[in-house]
């Protein structure tokens, strides 16, 4: 009985610890965030008075950088500076890239899913998996394989799908979720040398894909949340949502390990996934389930999501398709089943032009946040004290006429030609595969298969818009992706 009354106390000395805890982490939280502010920002933000003009809430964000003479915001209820402003930026991503790591709290948001992956760390960790990066993916063979992973799968997969609907009376087809089907079996080739076959005809239901999208989904949830506090409470005693990510985590874990141990059992020297290419070099099995999940969130949902706006825009804009058109038949002839091979692809500038301009718009990842270090000064006066959450946002950066003119929300790929050929611009003005030290290292890799993939469907097919007046609401998460997907009608083109 003495026993019995000892567990009890000391059980309710546990949990009265844990409320004590979090009463004084949640006040320290407050007192640091201000929820108090009054001003018009916060206010807007707090009651979501925002969303009785504006759709999404980059919109609005945008709208406030525009106005400011800065380019840049602060939400004291968040503890956030939003910067538009490209020399903030740089300053960010390159002067001080030191000063402006991602930092614990972004690390603890994704780190149950990426682990000590590349995208969630900094410090010798992130230099040892750049590096290796830098040597996997920059060769010939790795951008060659990648490649001919992706005409394999638009050849034998997107086509016959598309051509499958083509022309039927009820034959709307949801292009978004062909992109992420697309794009997950693409970067799982290319990732693990697995085919989980997403894009068959008959639109299999992936274990693997459902486990890792809610995984994904749930992971940026985190980041909505009032307070970090209410998650780690959740995950703590695992309930609702921390709870589900929980169990798809290990459903993740339990495919990624099961792949990885069947490569040890294989002679991989001869493979050329990226699995197979890490493995030559690290031993640590749980290691390697953190780099390549890494870049299969990376490859799989930024491609989607780019595509999908994409041909949005094109829907919008049958002046853009034409000359893309064109452009391909100049270049390739006019034989509509002919995919561009890798050398072509180079020789369209005006296709080059259009996908630049399409992500100038409607970036994958709108936007992109750093910790500050220690107290700093932006270059546009904007003080940072330290443990300060700074974004960059790419989505508002499009949209500034101090940028890129007054007609800066027009999709004119054009303004990317300098007599006709392709010109890039400043990074710092253009982050959209981030920029400085950090820049993506597959950018390449993305742009061909996205210009790949547009180029096949807009010399086959016409594709219409089943909504022609549907605007883009896009859903919370780590890409952009559009709500209700993007439903479409496809005809094969008459030549």
């Amino acid at each position: 009985m003495v026993f019995e009354a000892f567990s009890w106390l000391r059980l309710f000395l546990f949990f009265t610890s844990i409320a004590c805890f979090f009463i004084v982490s949640l006040s320290v939280f407050v007192l640091r965030l201000k929820p108090w502010c009054s001003c018009e920002i916060c206010q807007s933000f707090l009651s979501s008075r925002w969303s009785l003009e504006f759709s999404n809430l980059c919109d609005w964000y945008s709208h406030l950088l525009l106005k400011s003479e800065t380019g840049t915001i602060r939400v004291h209820v968040l503890g956030n500076i939003i910067t538009a402003n490209p020399e903030n930026v740089e300053y960010m991503l390159k002067t001080r890239f030191d000063n402006y790591p991602k930092g614990k709290t972004f690390s603890a948001i994704l780190g149950d899913l990426l682990g000590k992956g590349i995208f969630n760390v900094d410090g010798h960790l992130w230099k040892f998996q750049r590096k290796m990066a830098c040597l996997e993916l920059g060769n010939l063979s790795a951008k060659s394989y990648a490649f001919e992973i992706a005409v394999s799968e638009i050849r034998s997969r997107l086509i016959p799908l598309l051509s499958s609907v083509a022309g039927k009376e009820n034959g709307v087809l949801d292009l978004q979720d062909v992109f992420q089907r697309f794009s997950f079996d693409s970067i799982c080739k290319f990732s693990f040398g697995q085919d989980p076959g997403c894009l068959k005809l008959s639109l299999p239901v992936s274990e693997f894909a459902v486990a890792f999208d809610l995984a994904s989904k749930l992971s940026a949830d985190r980041a909505l949340t009032v307070s970090p506090l209410i998650w780690k409470i959740k995950r703590f005693f695992n309930l609702g949502s921390e709870k589900k990510l929980k169990e798809a985590i290990k459903s993740v874990n339990i495919l990624a390990e099961e792949l990885i141990k069947q490569k040890r059992n294989m002679d991989v020297s001869s493979h050329e996934d990226l699995l197979s290419r890490f493995m030559a070099t690290i031993d640590d099995d749980k290691f390697l389930r953190d780099i390549v999940i890494s870049f299969l969130l990376a490859g799989r949902d930024t491609i989607a999501s780019s595509l999908t706006t994409f041909f949005w825009l094109l829907s919008n804009h049958p002046d853009v398709t034409l000359a893309i058109r064109e452009e391909s038949d100049h270049i390739m002839g006019s034989k509509t089943q002919d995919l561009a091979s890798f050398e072509q692809l180079r020789e369209m500038h005006y296709l080059q032009a259009a996908v630049h301009e399409s992500m100038r718009l409607f970036p994958p990842v709108q936007f992109d946040s750093k910790f500050c270090q220690e107290d700093d000064i932006l270059p546009d006066g904007t003080f940072v004290a330290k443990g300060t959450r700074v974004t960059y946002h790419p989505y508002a950066m499009g949209r500034m006429e101090t940028i890129w003119g007054p007609d800066c929300l027009e999709f004119k790929p054009e303004r990317w030609l300098q007599d006709g050929i392709f010109k890039q611009v400043n990074p710092f003005k253009y982050p959209v595969f981030q920029a400085g030290v950090r820049v993506c290292l597959g950018k390449e890799m993305a742009l061909v298969e996205m210009k790949t993939v547009a180029l096949s469907l807009i010399r086959q097919f016409d594709i219409q818009m089943a909504n022609p007046n549907q605007t883009l609401k896009f859903m919370p998460g780590l890409t952009a992706t559009v709500k209700n997907g993007l439903p479409v009608f496809v005809e094969e083109r008459n030549r």
